[in-house]
């Protein structure tokens, strides 16, 4: 999120829900940053509402995703610190639908699009940066842009195509979409289309085909964190496996102080006024008191159901004394 620019991208997932029957269906929202990390939240919905959680208050920048109605009402809510930028490769799509019932004009249209990935593609070959990306965009994008604004207008207003044709519902969806379409060409730092979150998304559809749902719906963010960890690895060149091996190696051996220090490195503060253990001893023994509280605690909700008459004061005793053993 520090980039000012983050892709968003969300796929289903079905989830059990004890007492309900069957599987529901919830959500990963992903995050990308282009050339950076990428980040999975999950939601049991993919409401507007959902977008509060998985971007901060904070972010302010541009948007890049889909033509889904939720991102646009995000982003009206959030005011002018967020702008949307718009997929050329769903654009794409909808008129290679089109190509059959329509190959004259949606061939034409194809074409043009053609030519914008062109350009990317040279300017990626270059590995060019943003401000060169924003000079070329300029003088060799914008004037494609335009030439098939006009086109769509006036083929929108001829009124020749069906709106319910395949060739109709794609030229509706671009213009709809045009003014997020029309951002990658003026800011160099945003891509041509949103393919890079949806390539972080593939492993996720793939696992779905094996799995088929995740066991509960707080099992789904223990999923995200997963592939949160697994991509990022990708994204960095590291091997995901070797990675994790050396993570869960090396934690139980690291002291409070080691960790400390890690996390200084990392940037991370410690959230609150909590005081730092000094050895792994005194570890040790707050894990177990957590435990001693949490035993005493479901002891005595278990005795509120077998013994609702008693008043719990011998009951009470004995359960502290069964849990310091």
């Amino acid at each position: 999120m520090a980039g000012g620019h983050v892709q968003m991208d969300e796929t289903p997932i079905d989830y059990l829900e004890p007492g309900h029957g069957r599987t529901k269906q919830g959500y990963l929202w992903t995050g990308s940053r282009p050339r950076g990390d990428v980040f999975f939240h999950w939601e049991t919905s993919r409401a507007t509402a959902c977008l509060d959680r998985v971007i901060p208050v904070t972010f302010t920048g541009t948007i890049q995703c889909d033509g889904y109605a939720a991102y646009r009402a995000f982003a009206n809510g959030r005011g002018p610190a967020i702008e949307l930028a718009g997929c050329w490769a769903h654009v794409r799509r909808k008129f290679h639908d089109a190509l059959e019932s329509a190959p004259r004009i949606a061939g034409w249209l194809l074409h043009q699009i053609q030519h914008l990935y062109r350009i990317e593609a040279r300017l990626r070959e270059h590995r060019a940066g943003p401000r060169l990306r924003a000079a070329v965009r300029a003088s060799e994008s914008r004037p494609l842009v335009k030439r098939m604004e006009r086109a769509l207008v006036k083929l929108k207003a001829s009124k020749r195509q069906l709106p319910q044709s395949l060739l109709g519902t794609a030229i509706d969806y671009a213009l709809g979409q045009w003014r997020m379409l029309e951002i990658y060409p003026a800011d160099g730092r945003v891509e041509i289309d949103n393919n890079l979150v949806e390539n972080a998304i593939r492993p996720t559809a793939i696992g779905k085909k094996n799995w088929l749902f995740v066991g509960e719906a707080a099992a789904g963010q223990r999923s995200a964190i997963i592939y949160t960890l697994i991509e990022s690895c990708r994204r960095r060149g590291l091997n995901p496996f070797s990675y994790l091996r050396e993570v869960l190696t090396r934690l139980p051996n690291m002291t409070t102080t080691k960790s400390r220090k890690s996390r200084r490195q990392l940037g991370i503060r410690p959230k609150g006024n909590c005081k730092p253990h000094h050895n792994r001893q005194s570890i040790y023994l707050s894990r177990l008191q957590t435990l001693y509280h949490r035993s005493v605690k479901r002891i005595w909700t278990l005795r509120l159901r077998l013994f609702p008459e008693d008043d719990g004061t011998g009951f009470l005793a004995l359960a502290h004394a069964a849990a310091k053993l």
